[in-house]
């Protein structure tokens, strides 16, 4: 358990019912932070949330349902929320295979991409923005991707790494925007992470052998695991992490400098 505290902040966490967004969760609220998520409107989604906030029913955990790409259900959603935000986190994305459940034709997804990884933390931002400068201060982070945020992997649909590059420029433009405030703004780019999103996109299908030959051929030799990611992500809403204000960091465990092993 956290010994450290972020002095019981209300975090607010989209997609977390996936697999970062679990350790996020977690790690939120064993510092005693209340912590909102959301997911993504649907009974079988309801469902995962409502076991979520049951698993971690000793902590301040709720959740509320979001589709990121729909700015009617972001005003339904600030409605929703019971006190202001502290720090946003825009965990919830769609990648190369899971943007099919979002749209069944291919323009359909290649603008779903845009809408749920790029627009929709765009106008969730701007939503919450007025009330952390009211405060004076609030975190901001961003979980973008190795791939569009930092590289490139020809393996992969072009809009999906077109809009991972895109929230990467929204956490500069943000950043900059905000330098001379009291808000803080990060963007993370995660690697090869043992997460559905991934396993949908490169490990399903693949026999352990062929799992075991791939991991061993990343960087680290290895997944990242989502308790990594959120543990950065923890760290940068410390006041000690203010150096790194505005910074899109490589989260890759080294894909970022030698990509050549996922293309």
């Amino acid at each position: 358990m956290k010994t450290i505290n972020t002095d019981h902040k209300h975090i607010l966490i989209t997609g977390g019912s996936g697999g970062i967004g679990i350790e996020l969760i977690r790690v939120f609220a064993e510092a005693s932070d209340h912590v909102t998520f959301t997911y993504r409107p649907g009974e079988d989604s309801r469902r995962r949330a409502l076991d979520l906030v049951e698993r971690f029913r000793d902590y301040r955990v709720e959740a509320l349902a979001l589709d990121v790409g729909d700015p009617e259900s972001h005003a339904q959603l600030m409605q929703s929320l019971t006190e202001p935000v502290d720090v946003m986190i825009h965990n919830a994305g769609v990648g190369t295979k899971t943007v099919e459940r979002a749209a069944s034709t291919y323009k359909g997804q290649d603008e779903a991409f845009f809408r749920v990884n790029a627009i929709g933390p765009l106008w969730l931002s701007e939503d919450l923005l007025p009330r952390m400068q009211e405060k004076g201060r609030g975190k901001i982070l961003f979980v973008s991707s190795v791939d569009g945020g930092i590289t490139h992997f020809p393996r992969f649909r072009a809009a999906d790494g077109m809009s991972k590059a895109a929230v990467a420029f929204l956490g500069r433009q943000l950043a900059a925007t905000l330098a001379y405030t009291g808000i803080d703004v990060f963007t993370v780019c995660p690697g090869a992470t043992d997460t559905p999103m991934f396993q949908a996109s490169t490990l399903q299908g693949l026999t352990p052998e062929q799992r075991r030959s791939l991991e061993t051929s990343l960087p680290g030799g290895r997944l990242i695991e989502p308790r990594e990611i959120a543990d950065l992500c923890f760290y940068l809403c410390r006041d000690e992490a203010r150096i790194l204000r505005g910074a899109v960091i490589d989260a890759s465990l080294g894909l970022g400098v030698c990509p050549a092993v996922m293309s």
